[in-house]
């Protein structure tokens, strides 16, 4: 799989004061009509349980010049929630979730459907808003690296 390249991503979600951002790559486009999208994250870890209790979630789409905040959000510096935060500008849009400013793109989505597959949780999001960064180079992953096109 780590040959696969991948749009980097942050994933992000509110439930009352608790905030949860994880890096992730596993996401794509389901349907344009409703605009639909699909987000994958490790059901492994318990604190991604707030993802499937939560009615709503963001996908935030990263640009090259993120790198730092694809690294924190990825768990790697054990950098506690409050502080990976800390690292980026944070919005609301529709539904309350976490939206990055300068993303080069934010999906705001509703939660319609949560699938355990294997190891992993699958959300499924109406997009029902949508924040459009500058156009810049992506932030990619691929051979266990950033990279950037």
């Amino acid at each position: 799989m780590s040959r696969m390249a991948a749009h980097v991503q942050l994933i992000t979600v509110a439930d009352g004061s608790e905030r949860r951002g994880v890096t992730v790559t596993a996401t794509c486009s389901v349907s344009d009509n409703p605009p639909t999208i699909l987000a994958c994250l490790n059901g492994a870890n318990p604190r991604n349980d707030i993802f499937a209790r939560s009615d709503s979630f963001a996908l935030n789409l990263l640009g090259d010049d993120q790198r730092a905040l694809a690294h924190a959000f990825s768990g790697r510096d054990q950098l506690d929630m409050n502080s990976r935060f800390s690292l980026g500008q944070w919005t609301q849009l529709t539904t309350g979730a976490p939206i990055l400013v300068g993303a080069v793109a934010s999906f705001d989505c509703r939660l319609i459907e949560v699938k355990t597959i294997a190891t992993h949780l699958v959300l499924f999001g109406e997009v029902v808003d949508v924040a459009i960064g500058s156009a810049r180079p992506p932030l990619i992953y691929l051979d266990r690296g950033y990279h950037s096109l």
